[in-house]
């Protein structure tokens, strides 16, 4: 199954994740199928950039969010 979920990258205490379109079973750094967008928690306004088309289109497939991500998708309108 296809998860649409967050895979940490920055510095240490400095997080910054991309939302991508991962095999579930598959690590949280490990190849992804689509990268979908960005997640920013430490700047002052919790920065999102999302693709909306190509999550619209993950999510028609049967890609199931992870909960973190589907808060930001309803926070955007997409869920």
């Amino acid at each position: 199954m296809v998860k649409i979920r967050l895979q940490r990258s920055g510095a240490k205490k400095r997080p910054y994740y991309k939302i991508v379109a991962i095999d579930e079973r598959t690590r949280r750094d490990g190849s992804i199928l689509e990268s979908l967008g960005f997640y920013n928690p430490v700047a002052k306004d919790n920065q999102v950039g999302l693709e909306d088309d190509k999550v619209k289109a993950w999510l028609a497939k049967g890609a199931q969010p992870s909960a973190t991500v589907k808060g930001i998708l309803k926070r955007k309108g997409l869920v």
